[in-house]
């Protein structure tokens, strides 16, 4: 960002200009992978591990710094995961390559993750992460030293997504037609491809470094919707860039209802800003809506992670997508170029996407703003405040907008201009009620409150007071021990000693031949 840009983004969005200065500033990350004391999760004394964290650091720099603070072993398993994925997706996107060579390279990726040496040369050379497969030995010899579990999770889903790339790879290479995904089912079947089951990798790995519990595993459909928010987002940003590749993910049962023959129609019609310009708009609405749709099951996911790291991961990129998806919305320039949130408002959603309620409220804020957006004439208007309804009653439901927790008295307050207050304060009348009419109206000053305490405001006893009876108790027991004391120096003098306590020789004389003489 330039100085320019830093100056205008002062003056038109001074919270984002403080918190990119503040994470300029203050932000440290967690760990240092090159730490000597972190090479024995990290693997950064191996030079295959090393050349591992560069490939990460070049292919997506932002993903890479999340990575890396992930706990212990976690963040080098990551790391591993998303080479191999991002190796396999190369070699699929590569339109240099023909299918006779695509195939059996896809349908046995899985295989060659165990084939000591093996590297891939023939992807085109402009592209972008050519190298990583011109060096995947080290990806390979990395591979080996991971723990089997963690080994046979990526295997296998490996397999899984090769296979679903290979049959739409092939499907596009022998397509008599120009190859649209035809219908929503089919691209959602796509999206699980290549999202949904990096999305149940993920949970597998969580619970098999044990930074999760074993269930988040079984998560799968949670899972899914994770992943297919965020592909779904990142689809609907790249339509401009895909469509000038010859690349179409857009489904041709959204934009063909709308009547248009091919998706380079859309971003015609923008440019030219002919009649059909807002029949576009409302394709863009569409695909909007469609992703939305994983909005409630994402949070449902992210309020089941315990580890802090973990959760930062995962929530940093899915309120990154509904961000995205908020200013993509209604955004002609969807059609025209790429279109991304301000660097600014990414590091102020990096900063603040460290626990469940503040991500739903960050959730709820955007799903707000793109219902302002749209528009009463939009055929999707009532499915977008539907969906959008969800992700507030969601957000409403876990994390009641109208009740805030003050620290300092340790006291539930409640917003006295929200009507749901109103029924809270009755419900606690009408308790008292009852307990005066139990009584007979017979209750002394006081005595209600007591009977009926405020559930509001905290009942627990304050630690002072703990502090206060075993300070009381010891004072007595002191006390107690002082006066024993005195009481025996006073009635025996100096004809007792400390051993003599609690024997029968206190106040006694010398036995003499068995008898005691009483002195």
């Amino acid at each position: 960002m330039g100085k320019l840009q830093q100056l205008q983004l002062l003056f038109t969005h001074p919270t984002e200009f403080v918190a990119l200065a503040q994470y300029w500033l203050y932000h440290e990350p967690k760990r240092d992978i090159t730490s000597p004391q972190e090479f024995k999760t990290s693997g950064y004394d191996r030079e295959s591990m090393k050349r591992c964290w560069f490939f990460l650091e070049k292919t997506s720099r932002s993903f890479a710094a999340v990575i890396k603070e992930l706990d212990g072993d976690l963040a080098r398993v990551i790391c591993l995961f998303y080479l191999v994925l991002r190796g396999l997706d190369t070699i699929e996107d590569d339109m240099t390559l023909s299918d006779e060579i695509k195939q059996p390279i896809l349908r046995t990726f899985h295989q060659k993750l165990s084939l000591e040496g093996w590297t891939f040369d023939g992807c085109g050379p402009y592209e972008k992460d050519r190298q990583l497969l011109v060096e995947f030995d080290n990806v390979i010899t990395e591979m080996g030293h991971l723990d089997p579990l963690c080994r046979e999770v990526i295997t296998d889903i490996t397999h899984k997504m090769e296979t679903g790339m290979a049959d739409f790879a092939h499907r596009a290479a022998t397509s008599k037609t120009i190859p649209y995904l035809s219908t929503i089912t089919e691209y959602d079947l796509y999206c699980h491809y290549v999202a949904g089951l990096v999305g149940e990798g993920l949970s597998r790995l969580f619970a098999a470094t044990e930074k999760e519990r074993p269930w988040i595993a079984d998560q799968l459909v949670l899972s899914n919707s994770m992943g297919l928010l965020l592909q779904k987002t990142n689809i609907l940003r790249d339509f401009r860039e895909d469509v000038d590749e010859r690349r179409y993910f857009w489904p041709q049962e959204i934009w063909g209802s709308y009547g248009f023959k091919r998706p380079e129609d859309l971003c015609l019609a923008v440019e030219k800003q002919t009649v059909d310009e807002q029949k576009a708009m409302w394709a863009l609405s569409h695909m909007t809506l469609n992703a939305l749709s994983h909005c409630v099951d994402a949070l449902d996911y992210l309020v089941l992670l315990k580890n802090q790291s973990v959760f930062n991961f995962c929530a940093i990129p899915a309120v990154m997508a509904i961000a995205t998806l908020e200013v993509c919305f209604m955004n002609r320039d969807i059609f025209l170029k790429n279109v991304k949130i301000r660097k600014g408002e990414a590091v102020k959603l990096i900063m603040q996407a460290t626990n469940p309620m503040t991500v739903a409220y960050r959730f709820r804020d955007y799903a707000r703003a793109i219902h302002r957006k749209a528009s009463p004439s939009d055929p999707n208007f009532l499915a977008l405040a539907v969906m959008c309804g969800k992700i507030e009653a969601w957000v409403e439901h876990h994390y009641p907008t109208f009740v805030t927790f003050t620290k300092e008295s340790k006291t539930i307050e409640y917003n006295t201009e929200d009507p749901r207050s109103l029924i809270i304060k009755r419900d606690h009348e009408l308790e008292k009620e009852k307990v005066r009419r139990e009584r007979g109206g017979n209750l002394q000053k006081g005595e209600l409150e007591r009977l009926v305490p405020d559930r509001h405001v905290d009942q627990s006893i304050p630690w002072q007071l703990y502090v206060f009876v075993l300070g009381a108790f010891a004072f007595l027991l002191v006390f107690t021990g002082m006066v024993v004391l005195v009481s025996l120096w006073y009635f025996y003098g100096d004809d007792w000693t400390w051993k003599d306590l609690g024997t029968q020789s206190i106040g006694l004389g010398i036995q003499r031949d068995g008898n005691v003489v009483r002195q």
